[in-house]
């Protein structure tokens, strides 16, 4: 099967122009769709052609299917990607691009469904062997039943909702008031925002590192890894810098090798197909337990094409094409870290900061890539997530990586908006940081940063 001819693009801001630059490069014509937020941002201007698909609030427009479904049948696209976030891991969407013939670039319902609930995906793991964090793997009806369940775990605990996502409806608990406290919070988190209120509980990995594993697989039996990445400096149970190698995975031999076997066997598991990322709870000891899988391409994909050399989403176009990925290139060149710049602010609990931006000045220079939203005159809808731009550092090691992106900060320049700039000028000279010690409280431990 041919590479698409038209390709819809189901998202918007960075990710869309991402999109859209490799789609344009194989000759592939490309189509937008935009809410009333976003007429003028620049991913619309970008593309062959742009569609409006609804007003401002992402229900009425980005995470519409019916809106998505009624503009590829109005651009004639044989192709959808989906981006990240949005209507990336609906199963509804997958299943309308098949109702139209339509390639959803992305992997298929029965593996979204496998790995959508927590729970139900640690019981797949466990049947293939994949270790998963302790603790009793059932949904909780009650109070009573999540204490019970901590008991058996041993305190403290993570509660979390078994749909969830981005750290909604997840809580750490130390002791019984805490965890009954948190109970009901989950249930409606979980229901508002994923539409189901089971939530479970698992034992709690103290000072964790969150470590991924980039995995491709094609429709003819072949799955490959990309290596890990590290994201353990977070806000809010959200990343804010990722890098690879992970400087965790880094101290102990043969931890690699098994952490990606493990996600490898994950995606297989669920006969996985597409670009996918399998994420990990790493422990201090360098154990690691599977955490649950993105059937998606991550935010953080960068890190890994600017030490492998691979376009991730060319590769998911051809994947979708039904073409084989008998190989891969299994090797990786120095070290890449990727800075999130977002429009919040860092000392106001990372408060969002939409608004008009009047100056945005990116830099440029060897090592260094940016993926940028927004540019000068751009304006921040309140709306969406407060992501701006990707700014990735790649050099022949981690301290030339560090170095570069220091570099870079001091040329970069966004005015009209606050934005996390300084902090990850903070980050990135922080000795801690420059030892590889980033658990995922490092921004509070380290900084003081209360999210």
């Amino acid at each position: 099967m041919p590479l698409p001819t038209k390709l819809l693009i189901a998202n918007r801001g960075e990710i869309a122009r991402r999109i859209n630059r490799t789609a344009r490069r194989l000759d592939i014509a490309t189509v937008a769709v935009f809410s009333d937020a976003d007429a003028t941002a620049p991913f619309v201007g970008e593309a062959s052609e742009a569609l409006r698909i609804g007003p401002a609030p992402p229900r009425d427009s980005y995470a519409n299917v019916d809106a998505i479904v009624a503009a590829l049948k109005a651009s004639g696209a044989t192709a959808l990607h989906p981006g990240y976030g949005f209507l990336s891991e609906s199963e509804s969407l997958v299943a309308a691009c098949e109702a139209q013939g339509v390639a959803f670039v992305g992997p298929s319902v029965a593996a979204m469904r496998a790995m959508a609930g927590k729970i139900e995906s640690k019981i797949t793991m466990v049947a293939a062997g994949v270790p998963v964090v302790p603790g009793p793997i059932t949904a909780l009806a009650t109070a009573d039943d999540a204490v019970a369940a901590a008991e058996a775990a041993g305190w403290p605990v993570m509660l979390k909702a078994s749909a969830g996502g981005g750290g909604i409806g997840m809580a750490k608990c130390r002791n019984e008031k805490q965890l009954r406290g948190a109970f009901d919070d989950a249930r409606k988190k979980g229901e508002l925002f994923f539409g189901s209120s089971r939530v479970f509980v698992e034992k709690c990995i103290e000072k964790p590192h969150h470590i991924e594993v980039q995995i491709l697989a094609d429709h003819h039996g072949n799955v490959h890894h990309l290596f890990e990445r590290e994201c353990s400096v977070q806000r809010r149970n959200q990343k804010v810098l990722e890098e690879t190698p992970s400087p965790l995975v880094e101290r102990f031999p043969g931890m690699r090798e098994r952490l990606c076997e493990a996600a490898v066997r994950a995606a297989k598991a669920v006969g996985y197909t597409n670009a996918g990322t399998v994420e990990f709870v790493g422990a201090q000891d360098g154990s690691f337990f599977f955490l649950e899988m993105n059937t998606r391409l991550q935010v953080e994909h960068p890190i890994t094409e600017m030490t492998t050399g691979v376009d991730l989403v060319e590769l998911q176009l051809r994947v979708a094409a039904g073409e084989r990925l008998d190989t891969l290139p299994l090797h990786r060149q120095g070290h890449a870290i990727e800075l999130r710049v977002c429009a919040e602010d860092p000392d106001k609990r990372f408060f969002p900061s939409p608004g008009s931006i009047t100056e945005a000045s990116w830099p440029a220079g060897p090592g260094i890539r940016v993926d940028a939203g927004v540019e000068t005159g751009s304006v921040v809808p309140p709306f969406y997530d407060s992501l701006l731009a990707k700014m990735i550092g790649h050099g022949s090691s981690r301290s030339e990586a560090i170095s570069r992106l220091l570099g870079a900060l001091e040329q970069t320049r966004i005015t009209g908006v606050k934005t996390n700039l300084e902090m990850h000028k903070k980050v990135l000279a922080n000795a801690a940081f420059g030892a590889g010690d980033t658990d995922t409280g490092f921004l509070e431990t380290q900084l003081g940063l209360k999210s």
